[in-house]
């Protein structure tokens, strides 16, 4: 079965237990039907912990909703300290305009991570994933074992790009010292999980699976299967520069089985009124605008998108209201005296779907993956000569039109404007420090380049894969890692010695808890990892010559 990889117990006669404190939406349904101090094991039960083998089947479609929800760090706070603190900023989707957050500055703050990186998945996303596949696999429920061991791909495979090595095959394991699994072989054997459980769907295709408990494609096995090769392919991609046959056999395997071609097909967690996308929360806070290199991308390209994105400044920088003043993006690094609540009006907030209900915004799904950043992982790997279904040009052009359509800001005639355009990054001016300002990023058009050679091509794709993801930062800081695509602007100050202004974070460091807890994990991790447990140690994956 598909699980006995995830999840490797030394002892196979122990019960899994599940605190009543951690569990959120779970725990809270458990609750409903089994006391937490009645119904266990009389002697060396936690009188707190709920057995997994006495849950009744009907809460794993709430479990597996649980999942989804936190493994897209929904509630909690998850968002924010989890990814918009390191990740969008590292990406430049953003830059802070708080005086606190130095994350923007290369300083890692440790307290988030171990909150809204460590303890969000593996405290609650994984711990509700636990349970439904280990009660799939105990139950011989092999369908729902499969979509719930695609779910563990995504997070799995996001963890370990912020980290590198981290808990995988032991998780679960019920000892006092939970050992790290090298980058490496938690790749190696997500390909295997995802081969395995799309086979296990394939032969269950029309079929459907937790109903309106999934929270991504409402139980639809077709889509799950899409989904799953999809993923496949982006894991391929990731890999390229460590192991490019691995790549090029995953990716090659996972276009033959289907990928998303289609907006219709993209993946996205649904949001209610009572769960609702954390951006519509945090963007009342006043903390983060559109970053410089944002502006120089969106500008220059005359992007239809940018209205989307984000909403126009309303202050001008003398502090004259002006309503809409434009567009502006702030410079990522700002040292804590520069920054001021005027930031805020002055550079441009989220777009309207983004913002507070009481500011007019909405309540947009939470994205996971779509079609367009399929297109454009096809599209390179067609520029490296992978059988692809079709040329990189055609498929860098399809993923620009399906991002297009995804956001519906232009017309047909419009989208083949703006694929055919020669317009190029902007020269950067802030509107309020000259200082600031930077010449454009870059020269590339949006028009494919017929005479470019292999890395200006892919400069073209990746750097409008960056835009497609928007605003799913932590796959675009994964992307800006492996490619050093799109270029960025350097931020201004740096409070991190070992990271200069014109350099990046290459990972988030092992949080304390572990230190304090799980010490000889931990020091299993650092030896996998290759280097010492600092930012600027490269994981597995990040092999591209400078």
């Amino acid at each position: 079965m598909i699980l006995t990889r995830l999840i490797m117990n030394k002892n196979k006669n122990k019960k899994t237990y599940y605190t009543c404190a951690g569990l959120g939406l779970l725990a809270m349904l458990i609750i409903l039907t089994v006391s937490c101090t009645d119904g266990f094991d009389a002697l060396n039960t936690p009188t707190d912990r709920v057995v997994a083998s006495e849950v009744d089947g009907s809460l794993l479609g709430q479990a597996f909703a649980d999942a989804q929800w936190r493994g897209v760090r929904g509630g909690g706070g998850g968002l924010q300290t989890g990814k918009n603190l390191f990740a969008d900023l590292y990406a430049q989707y953003f830059a802070t305009t708080s005086a606190n957050f130095d994350s923007d500055q290369f300083e890692e703050i440790g307290s988030w991570v171990n909150g809204g990186v460590w303890r969000t998945m593996y405290g609650n996303s994984l711990r509700s994933l636990d349970f439904v596949l280990k009660f799939t696999e105990e139950n011989n429920l092999v369908v729902q074992n499969a979509v719930a061991s695609i779910w563990s791909v995504h997070i799995y495979h996001q963890l370990s790009d912020y980290f590198g090595p981290v808990i995988y095959s032991q998780y679960g394991n019920g000892e006092r010292v939970v050992l790290y699994d090298s980058q490496e072989s938690i790749y190696n054997d997500l390909f295997n999980v995802l081969d395995d459980a799309v086979g296990v769907l394939e032969q269950n295709r029309g079929t459907s699976v937790f109903g309106q408990n999934d929270i991504i494609f409402g139980g639809d096995i077709d889509n799950w299967i899409t989904y799953g090769n999809s993923l496949r392919l982006r894991l391929a991609m990731r890999v390229v520069y460590a192991d490019e046959q691995l790549a090029r056999s995953n990716a090659e395997a996972a276009v033959a089985g289907g990928v998303m071609t289609d907006n219709s097909q993209n993946a996205f967690v649904a949001t209610t009124d009572n769960n609702r996308n954390d951006f519509t929360r945090i963007t009342n806070w006043g903390e983060f605008r559109m970053s410089a290199s944002m502006q120089s991308i969106l500008q220059g390209y005359e992007d239809p998108r940018t209205g989307a994105f984000f909403s126009e400044a309303t202050m001008e920088e003398d502090g004259t209201q002006c309503g809409a003043c434009g567009y502006r993006g702030l410079r990522n690094g700002l040292p804590r005296g520069a920054k001021n609540p005027e930031l805020n009006f002055i550079f441009s907030d989220m777009g309207q779907p983004y913002l507070p209900s009481a500011r007019g915004g909405g309540n947009p799904p939470v994205e996971v993956m779509r079609a367009a950043e399929v297109y454009h992982l096809r599209a390179e790997g067609a520029l490296r000569g992978w059988e692809m279904g079709g040329s990189a040009q055609e498929l860098y052009e399809y993923g620009i039109r399906a991002s297009m359509e995804e956001w519906d800001v232009a017309t047909p005639a419009e989208i083949d404007a703006y694929i055919s355009s020669t317009n190029t990054p902007a020269d950067y001016t802030s509107n309020f420090e000259p200082s600031w300002d930077l010449p454009a990023l870059s020269d590339i058009t949006v028009a494919w380049d017929d005479s470019g050679d292999f890395e200006r091509n892919l400069e073209q794709i990746i750097t409008q894969k960056w835009l497609s993801l928007y605003p799913e930062g932590l796959e675009a800081f994964a992307e800006y890692r492996r490619t050093k695509y799109p270029r960025l602007y350097p931020i201004i100050e740096s409070r991190n010695p070992n990271i200069p202004e014109d350099g990046q974070m290459s990972r988030l460091t092992f949080v304390t808890s572990e230190y304090s807890q799980n010490l000889d994990g931990v020091e299993s991790g650092i030896q996998k990892l290759g280097g010492p447990d600092v930012n600027h140690t490269k994981i597995w994956w990040d092999q591209k010559p400078e």
